[in-house]
Order: C-alpha cells, then structure tokens, then sequence
C-alpha cells in the first residue's frame, strides 16, 4: 500500500492522502497484532500524545535557539503531505517494526533493556540513513539524539501498555511538531 500511496501522492497535491488508508483499515480491522490492549488505555495513548508534544517542543527550542531554524506553521498544502506521511507509513512503520516486532519478540529472549537497546539501535540506524535528513553534523547528531529519545520512550509505552499504539501517537505527535521547523537561510 505504502508504493500505491507514493504514487498517489507523486501525481496529485492531495493525493498523500492516500498514506493515511492504512492507518484507518488498522483501526477499521482493530488489527490484534497492535497489542491484545490497544484499546483500551486512554491513559496510555494520552501519555503517548504528551510525551510526543513535549520531545518536540524541546526540539523546536533547541533548534531555535541552536541551529538557526524557525518555528512557523508552513501553508496546509505543504504540511499536509508531510503529516499524512508520517501516520501512514513514517511513525506506522517504525512502531509496528522497531516495537512491535523487534522489541516484543527481543524481550522475549533478553531483558527489556537489551531489547530495547537494540530496538532503539536500529531505529537510529534507520532514520541516520534516510536520504530527506539534511548531511550536516549538527542536524545528524540532534536527528540521532531525538530519535534516541523517542524510540526509548516508545519502548517504555510499549511495554506498559502491550500496544504499540500508544508509541505511534508520541510519533505522529513529534513529528507533527518538528514539521513546524524552517531553516532560516
């Protein structure tokens, strides 16, 4: 789904909308892989949106403050695809891999935290080889560091809750934020 929606997206301004069909179809199906609990912890999913809001405002204050970005909302049309990205294959991916699959399936042989290390590990990895992150040192080292933070604390709701839920709603909630930073040339 995730080529079907890059296409859509590539043909037509409104067409990322096409990310956000797996998202929904999940929760349409209440997908039983998302955790026996996914459901059920409003308290999980709000800890989730809050811990996400507030990695990212230290983001957007490191930054500024830093690197020289700007805090602006950009115009929908542009955020848009962004933030249909990032629910529907972004922070989606990340959580049903990086948590739900390497993680559980790593707490299982190991201690939570050696499982974590290596579920955290990866999705470092990951987001250091995405080809849209800036080169520059100072970006590469604060993308490492947040998503540090991020995937640790992810593992954490994943492990209090049995959902990676909860962990996808900190994703979408800092990445919605960090969509907020402009380079200031």
């Amino acid at each position: 789904m995730g080529a079907v929606a890059a296409t859509c997206a590539s043909q037509h301004p409104l067409g990322s909308l096409a990310y956000v069909t797996v998202p929904a179809w999940l929760v349409w199906r209440r997908a039983a892989w998302l955790g026996a609990r996914a459901w059920r912890p409003v308290a999980a999913v709000a800890a989730g949106a809050v811990f996400g809001l507030l990695l990212g405002a230290h983001l957007l204050v490191n930054t500024s403050l830093t690197l020289g970005y700007r805090v602006g909302p950009p115009a929908p049309l542009a955020l848009g695809p962004w933030l249909a990205y990032d629910v529907g294959a972004n922070v989606l991916a990340a959580e049903c891999f990086f948590r739900g699959a390497l993680l559980d399936r790593g707490q299982r042989r190991w201690s939570f935290g050696a499982a974590a290390a290596l579920s955290t590990g990866a999705c470092v990895a990951r987001y250091l080889l995405d080809p849209l992150l800036p080169g520059t040192l100072e970006v590469a080292a604060g993308a490492a560091f947040y998503i540090a933070l991020l995937s640790v604390g992810n593992c954490w709701l994943y492990r209090q809750s049995g959902s990676v839920v909860p962990g996808f709603v900190a994703g979408v909630a800092f990445f919605a934020v960090y969509r907020l930073l402009h380079h200031v040339r």
